[in-house]
């Protein structure tokens, strides 16, 4: 060693490790994997029963599942939806606006005719209340060749975006020639909108595949090991599928919730049998041991890792419920289902299927592999020389792979996010062209028009000062409620487009000037107190992720130190993916390579939703270098076994686990609409970053530097946390 280079490791005489606290027979993970191993058939048999009844519902899930929910639970706008659809014939921001665009005249008959059938082709619809005809001065523009016909909402906003599914395409089939009719509105967006990233996802995930299996293989070295990963992903989609339908019996679920479980399922499911295939191989020593008391050293060792894993993702997940928003809950929620089985799975179908191959694991082995097949693996050489390489030049390193991250985090400072506009969507979906046809004819705000609701005897005062307020190009008279119940009804465009940031001052003004009581709500309203909650929600959520993090970390690990810098390190990731982030979304950098035209800003929901997934993933590798790393020190007490010993054991896992997952999220870059964009390329970049700089770089860096002290605990916090030993007796 250098004398140049720290010896912080090498200060303090390692503790002699304590052989009473070794457990001395399998623990509680390993009596369970022992008791899966020696009762194979009744967990394959409950398995397949589980998976055929709750995959029995999994093909209803995509139209069992809700598309809205895009929404701030609380806020004036909802409110104002809700009086709206109440007493107002359904004239809320989730009803249907029908534009007809025509060469002639609106007036004419044959236009007459297109429009009487739209009218009548909505108003057949369950879901929608009365269907208000065109209406001079208000919706028949003013050189009378475009009128919108409003079909109002009868059912929740979730429904309505059911409704516009099963209308736009008929309405659509309307047109003749010189007549247009399509569908708009925030309900038919919010349908253009699930449509083309579901189907976008399905194709990334189909792109995905290919490329999941190359690794796999490469990986493990044999097909049937590369099976067990998608053993795994199958199980628990299957099921997770089947109780996202059931449980939207229950309340509304996210169609994104079964795209982004179907995503992490794959993701956790690789990592997860990476993980504990890798120890097995290890625990058999060449066939001295059974594949039973192989399955029990694993799951004491490796399993406990995976269980602290697991826990860490539904932790971090869970808080996203901290959003009023039902959409995010409910993805949130799809997620952890997902996670909770593929973990399920983990922890019971693996070590059965484990015990019953035993030695075929390694059956049908590449070539390259076939030396190492059925041999012990005691990690791997590479990883094991660049462990001494770090523990030799840690600084060196180290202040690289530090510096790489604050330069690409430091864009972060510069960052806005906003809802998404119109142009997420595909240029020829429905909501697109009916919106650009009333943007021609009635102006830029009129897509985004507020709907003002007043309380009784206040109608006068609320049209007045809101036809006054300087970013409203009208204000429609006021309505009064039909049904006698003393709500007004003003209607008012704005001057700019809904994505203009100005119109947030204008809703502000209107908000603080109107009087007392005034609900100032509609579609464009709606996200921005959708984004105004995330806004505030998201320090709280980060600060909460963090905080559970970092205490699973100290209770698993008995050591403040390391897990507060395990918990840290994870910041400089995920800093690092949002600052890319800007310079592409944002600033544009790269868009035509990747086939977009950026928006000046990230969607709103990515430092809430992205910083959750990222931190959950990061945390993953975490959890399986730093146990790798403390089952070293319990059976040495040295400082330079743990570490080293940690990236020969898990490197390779970390490594290959990261490439699945960078492969996976990558193929979601290419994807056509904006937001899949935008979720690969922060997700893959943010795994790459962690894997690549900070999980086999950076933390065994801090392990060399800390030595002795990352794994010190004062007495009284000993004596409080429990002790659980990564190593098997």
């Amino acid at each position: 060693m250098s004398p140049t280079e720290p010896r912080l490791a090498e200060r303090s005489p390692a503790p002699p490790p304590s052989a009473a606290r070794w457990p001395q027979g399998p623990g509680v993970l390993g009596r369970l994997g022992t008791w899966a191993a020696r009762h194979a058939r009744a967990v394959f048999v409950g398995w397949l029963l589980l998976v055929v009844a709750l995959g029995a519902f999994a093909p209803k899930v995509t139209t069992a599942l809700s598309g809205a929910g895009w929404q701030a639970n609380g806020s004036d706008s909802v409110a104002a939806r809700t009086v709206a659809q109440q007493h107002f014939g359904g004239n809320a921001s989730s009803a249907l606006q029908i534009v007809v665009k025509a060469a002639k005249p609106v007036s004419d008959p044959a236009v007459q005719q297109v429009i009487a059938r739209a009218e009548h082709l909505a108003a057949d619809d369950p879901r929608v209340s009365a269907v208000v005809p065109p209406q001079p001065g208000a919706t028949i523009s003013r050189d009378g060749h475009t009128a919108i016909v409003l079909a109002g909402a009868k059912a929740s906003p979730d429904e309505m975006v059911r409704a516009a599914d099963a209308l736009k395409g008929p309405l659509a089939a309307l047109s003749t020639p010189g007549v247009q009719v399509h569908a708009t509105g925030a309900s038919v967006l919010w349908s253009d909108f699930n449509a083309a990233n579901h189907s976008a996802m399905i194709h990334s995930e189909i792109l995905s595949w290919p490329v999941t299996l190359a690794i796999l293989v490469v990986a493990f070295g044999s097909l049937v090991a590369a099976g067990l990963p998608l053993l795994l992903t199958m199980a628990g989609l299957a099921a997770s599928a089947g109780s996202l339908v059931l449980i939207s019996h229950l309340f509304p679920v996210s169609v994104w919730a079964m795209n982004f479980a179907m995503m992490f399922a794959l993701a956790l499911g690789i990592d997860y049998a990476l993980f504990l295939v890798v120890r097995f191989r290890a625990a058999r020593r060449g066939g001295e041991r059974s594949a039973v008391e192989a399955v029990a050293e694993t799951m004491d060792t490796a399993g406990k890792a995976v269980l602290l894993s697991g826990v860490t993702v539904l932790v971090s997940l869970s808080a996203v419920m901290l959003v009023p928003s039902p959409a995010f809950r409910s993805m949130a929620g799809g997620i952890m289902l997902a996670v909770l089985f593929v973990l399920a799975a983990t922890l019971t179908l693996l070590p059965a299927v484990l015990a019953r191959l035993g030695r075929r694991i390694d059956a049908l082995a590449l070539p390259w592999a076939r030396a190492k097949a059925g041999a012990a693996e005691q990690g791997s050489p590479r990883f094991a020389a660049w462990g001494e390489r770090l523990w030799r030049h840690p600084l060196r390193y180290g202040a690289v792979a530090l510096a790489v991250l604050l330069a690409l985090a430091a864009p972060v400072v510069g960052l806005r996010t906003a809802m998404p506009s119109i142009t997420v969507i595909p240029a020829d979906a429905s909501a697109r062209v009916g919106y650009t046809a009333v943007q021609e004819a009635f102006g830029p705000g009129m897509p985004g028009m507020l709907q003002i609701l007043a309380p009784g005897g206040q109608a006068a005062e609320v049209q007045a000062k809101t036809a006054a307020t300087p970013g409203v190009a009208a204000a429609m008279p006021a309505q009064p409620a039909p049904d006698g119940s003393g709500w007004s009804l003003v209607q008012a465009v704005p001057k700019v487009d809904p994505s203009n940031p100005a119109l947030k001052t204008t809703v502000d003004t209107l908000r603080a000037e109107l009087p007392r009581g005034t609900l100032v709500g509609g579609a464009a309203v709606e996200n921005l107190d959708l984004q105004h909650a995330l806004d505030q929600k998201t320090p709280l959520v980060i600060g909460v992720v963090l905080g559970l993090g970092f205490l699973l970390l100290l209770v698993a690990l008995r050591a403040p130190l390391i897990a507060a810098l395990g918990t840290l390190t994870s910041l400089l990731s995920t800093g690092a993916a949002f600052g890319a982030a800007r310079l592409v979304f944002q600033d544009g950098h790269g868009a035509g390579l990747l086939g977009f035209q950026p928006q000046g800003f990230l969607d709103g929901w990515a430092p809430v939703f992205f910083f959750a997934m990222i931190f959950a993933i990061a945390m993953d590798y975490t959890v399986f270098l730093l146990a790798s790393a403390k089952e070293h020190y319990e059976r040495t007490g040295s400082p330079r076994a743990a570490m080293t010993g940690a990236l020969a054991h898990s490197g390779r896992v970390v490594f290959a686990a990261a490439g699945v997952m960078v492969a996976v999220f990558l193929t979601f870059a290419l994807s056509g609409p904006l937001p899949p964009k935008e979720m690969g390329l922060v997700l893959g970049l943010a795994v790459l970053f962690d894997a690549a700089l900070v999980r086999l770089v950076l933390l065994p860096v801090l392990l060399r530097l800390t030595g002795h002290a990352a794994w010190r605990a004062p007495a009284w916090l000993r004596r409080v946390l429990p002790d659980i030993p990564f190593s098997h007796g």
